[in-house]
Parts: C-alpha cells; structure tokens; sequence
C-alpha cells in the first residue's frame, strides 16, 4: 500500500489543529490521533480509515473513506453538533496537500451524533471521503 492514507492522515490533522473555528469549539486545539489519559472534553479524534484501490487506465489513485470523532460532555447534543459543523467547515473541499499525493477531492460523507450509553457523552461520528492520486 502507498504512504497515502498516512500522508493524508497528516494533512488533515494538520488542518484541523490550524483551524481557528474548531479550536474555538473545543476550548483549545484538541484534536488526537490517541487522546491522552483523562483528556479533557470536548475534543476530536481521528478515528478508521477505509482504502479502496480506484485505479484507472490514467495512474493509480486510491479513494479515502474516513472517520472523525467528536467527543463532548457538556451542552448536550448541541456542542456535539458545533463541533461537526467546525469539522465540516474545516475539511469539506479543502485544499489540502498531502506529502508526496495530490489531493483530487474531500468531501464530507454522513454525520452521526448520539449520547453514549454513560448518558452524559455525546459522541458525533463524522465521515468524509476523499481521492488521492501520487504526485508526478
């Protein structure tokens, strides 16, 4: 597999540490690959990642389903829901430029917001996909 899903995984947590709109929903840039011990609420992980060969007779080029998860305590589904909206105002069609990759698209795919089963988390599973194809 190429270093693809990597260097998009980078640029997208590049993004979302830079983004001023999300780092004001989550009190701070909170944005984790693994979320440290006793992280405090809300922030966003990024979560699995799905990579489908969509090669053509034009070069070799991979589509990206991606998942990003935010977590929140507080405000009910409300807060859970700005988060999202920061999320998709962040990456939905952004010019992003992974190492060694053009970045053909990203687009936002589904959102899911619910209350975890502890009944004071709030969980939004965002989902986004993406095309990669290699520099040349």
């Amino acid at each position: 597999m190429s270093s693809a899903p990597a260097a998009l995984r980078a640029a997208i947590h590049h993004a979302l540490v830079a983004d001023t709109g999300l780092a004001a929903a989550l009190g701070g840039a909170k944005i984790y690959d693994e979320p440290p011990r006793n992280a405090a609420f809300p922030y966003v992980t990024l979560g699995d990642a799905r990579v489908i060969d969509a090669s053509s007779d034009d070069g070799p080029t991979q589509e990206h389903q991606l998942t990003l998860h935010a977590w929140s305590r507080q405000g009910g589904h409300k807060e859970a829901h700005v988060i999202t909206g920061a999320l998709l105002a962040a990456l939905d069609d952004a010019p992003l430029s992974p190492d060694g990759h053009r970045l053909v698209n990203l687009r936002f795919s589904i959102a899911d917001i619910r209350r975890e089963a502890d009944g004071r988390t709030y969980h939004a599973l965002v989902r986004f996909r993406a095309v990669t194809e290699p520099e040349t």
